[in-house]
């Protein structure tokens, strides 16, 4: 029996790099490889080019590019498709918003992403929902890869460097520049190639079923629930420390993001944090004073000013009973670095599970986060089962969103290392020690 079948994976390090052993720097990718078509803006030449793309043979490497900072929404400006025999095809999802006959000809196929989290959403907006999936990025985590972007794993595995420098770009740009095309379709060009290296390095490593098992998580995942009072994330409101000042932070956030909704545009653009923060902190006294601060000297947000000061007045005038607490509403668990004043045993237990959990990381080649989730370390270490044995402890990890093969790895050494720490201490080890 091998290592890698005794622990469940082989515990070296990856042995990954597929250049050429006498290349010394990556090779500069440039441009695409394979023939680009598109942007497809209508639904004849979205006909022939799924037909071209049916036609090919092999994984379908998809992309799609946002407008993330520029834009309200997550809708995908863009989408990328390659596969073998069939070249690059780059589609507008703007002009051509109904993709069924590319879902229906192709949801079948193994589709390979990287980093599918980010783009599943966008994707199915357009209705293209994979019914099997590679997600390069997340086996490249599996197999403790500390750089997983693109580009780090293309020179890790291919020994390539991409042309890159659009990844921030305003894709809704429209029409989006030859060169950002260019940028577009490089993500997609070796996407398969990059998957068959790390699918190799999967099967090397005893890997392969733990990937499997992450892919299928990813595509039964339901959309992230809505963050309550995600006003409470506005950066700088630390500084701020009375209730009466939450609630103006809260009238402003809602305030602009009720414009950014409408407008369909990022909420920073409207109104920096920085500046929502920086007018409750002053707590100007009239519009005039309001537009002596910094980000409301300009024209564009002179214009905004009453508009602002009267969300601040109104917030001011507000009965105490509707102040917002300076806690976060619901919270059940508090920050790990309170735990130690608020439960020092809960604090204990924290400490000994992601113990655990970071030897058995190293033990496998695999980074700790993504062995356990820290959300499911935090919430069994404050809330275990009743019972400590192996099985509790395995189902208490599933009903908190472990995978099979993250329990098989970890259920046991936690159950023992609670165990350890549930256990009175021997009365005869007691008086030894005083």
């Amino acid at each position: 029996m091998t290592d890698a079948d005794a622990n469940g994976a082989d515990a070296s390090g990856p042995d990954v790099r597929g250049a050429d052993p006498d290349q010394t720097e990556p090779r500069l990718v440039a441009v695409p490889r394979a023939s680009v078509n598109g942007p497809i803006t209508d639904p004849a030449a979205l006909v022939d080019a799924v037909t071209t793309l049916a036609a090919g043979s092999g994984p379908l490497a998809v992309d799609a590019e946002r407008a993330s900072g520029y834009r309200y929404s997550q809708r995908a400006y863009l989408i990328q498709l390659a596969r073998a025999g069939a070249g690059i095809v780059l589609i507008d999802p703007i002009a051509v918003p109904l993709l069924d006959l590319l879902q229906e000809a192709l949801g079948d196929v193994e589709w390979v992403l990287h980093a599918a989290s980010q783009d599943l959403g966008c994707l199915r907006e357009v209705g293209l929902d994979p019914q099997r999936l590679f997600d390069t990025e997340t086996a490249g985590r599996l197999l403790g890869l500390e750089r997983v972007s693109l580009s780090a794993m293309l020179e890790t595995f291919l020994g390539v460097r991409l042309e890159k420098g659009y990844s921030a770009a305003d894709w809704s740009t429209r029409p989006l520049p030859s060169d950002w095309l260019v940028y577009a379709a490089l993500d997609v060009d070796l996407l398969v190639e990059l998957r068959d290296a790390v699918a190799a390095e999967l099967d090397r490593t005893g890997k392969r079923a733990w990937a499997e098992q992450e892919f299928a998580a990813t595509l039964a995942a339901p959309p992230a629930a809505a963050r309550v009072d995600p006003w409470r994330r506005t950066s700088g409101i630390h500084q701020l420390r009375s209730r009466r000042q939450l609630a103006m932070v809260r009238a402003m956030w809602n305030a602009r993001d009720e414009m950014a909704r409408a407008r369909d545009i990022a909420p920073g653009r409207i109104l920096p944090d920085s500046a929502v923060v920086a007018a409750v902190r002053a707590d100007p006294s009239s519009p005039a004073a309001l537009s002596q601060l910094p980000v409301f000297r300009g024209p564009r947000q002179r214009r905004s000013v009453p508009r602002w000061f009267s969300v601040l007045q109104a917030a001011r005038t507000l009965p105490d009973s509707e102040l917002p607490s300076p806690a976060p509403r619901g919270e059940t668990i508090p920050a790990p670095s309170r735990w130690r004043e608020r439960d020092p045993e809960a604090a204990a237990r924290l400490a000994a599970v992601r113990a655990v959990v970071s030897a058995l990381a190293g033990v496998h080649s695999v980074q700790a986060q993504n062995l356990l989730a820290a959300d499911v370390v935090r919430r069994l270490s404050w809330q275990p089962p009743p019972a400590l044995d192996d099985a509790s402890v395995a189902a208490a990890l599933a009903d908190l969103g472990a995978r099979p093969w993250q329990i098989e790895l970890c259920a046991l050494g936690l159950a023992t290392a609670l165990r350890e720490l549930a256990e009175p201490l021997d009365p005869e080890l007691a008086e030894d020690d005083a």
